[in-house]
């Protein structure tokens, strides 16, 4: 048996505009990011950092692996934030407004949004997550 697991602690996501992402993922995660040296900044969502790179400098921002996954308590209040911001997904999911806040096929109570940079984010209520 393996006692040494890797644990997973710090995700990067490349954007175009570092002061313009640390005000959409302040606003949006409901919680200040720290600026880092090396153009990013670094948003604690429990175990796992996220870090937001300012990619600008060698060229255009990658996006991120489909999606980024946060449980929050009150998925209402961060709807409201995404919807403040613009950022709800336009997509369909599972036959359901992706930007809309639904329970998901395999029970989730979610909603999709896009950061500016294309980023894929969803949003879980507690309590609801499905683990397989």
């Amino acid at each position: 048996m393996n006692d040494d697991v890797p644990q997973f602690f710090r995700l990067n996501v490349e954007v175009g505009n570092l002061e313009q992402a640390i005000n959409f993922y302040s606003t949006l995660l409901g919680v200040q990011g720290r600026k880092q040296p090396g153009a990013r900044s670094y948003f604690e969502c429990g175990p796992v950092t996220l870090s937001v790179i300012d990619v600008s400098s060698i060229g255009s921002p990658h996006t991120a692996a489909k999606a980024l996954y946060f449980t929050v308590k009150n998925l209402e209040a961060a709807f409201d934030r995404a919807k403040e911001l613009g950022c709800l997904s336009q997509e369909s999911v599972h036959d359901a407004p992706g930007g809309g806040i639904v329970v998901r096929p395999w029970g989730e109570r979610s909603f999709y949004a896009l950061d500016p940079w294309g980023n894929p984010l969803c949003f879980v209520e507690e309590g609801t997550v499905y683990t397989g």
